[in-house]
């Protein structure tokens, strides 16, 4: 693989970041239309995605598997911190701040977040790998 079939960390932040408002766009409204299980589990999915993708913004120079372990990682600790009062105080206080911290802990979504990261970890490694074989396509 030479460098120029390799996307930049500036480009590979382009386009995660789309990916990120698409993903944040439907995970806003899962949360206003959604309802039941099937609404709690895609917005659950949509957060631990988007969460990736932050990560993978933040670090786009480092390998894939950097991202999907923090984002596991912190989806979990969001997820524990939600069996203490915390969340519900701080969103009492500031309500935007359920969407990031959650209001309830739910066993379902220590399952949920790292199915959700492995399954966006796999997308963006197949997406790059499309992205390089047309590039390497468009220059032969």
């Amino acid at each position: 693989m030479t460098d120029r079939t390799r996307l930049s960390p500036a480009g590979r932040r382009v386009a995660l970041t789309t990916a990120a408002v698409i993903v944040l766009v439907a995970g806003l409204l899962v949360h206003r239309f959604g309802s039941g299980d099937a609404g709690d589990i895609a917005g659950d999915a949509l957060y631990a995605v988007f969460v990736y993708l932050l990560f993978a913004i933040l670090l786009a120079r480092s390998s894939r598997t950097l991202p999907a372990a923090l984002a596991i990682i912190f989806c979990t600790v969001i997820e524990f911190l939600q069996l203490t009062d915390l969340p519900r105080t701080w969103a009492l206080a500031f309500p935007p701040s359920a969407l990031v911290l959650g209001s309830g802990f739910a066993q379902r979504d220590l399952l949920v977040y790292p199915a959700s990261v492995l399954l966006a970890l796999i997308v963006d490694v197949a997406a790059s790998r499309g992205s390089r074989r047309r590039r390497s396509l468009q220059e032969r």
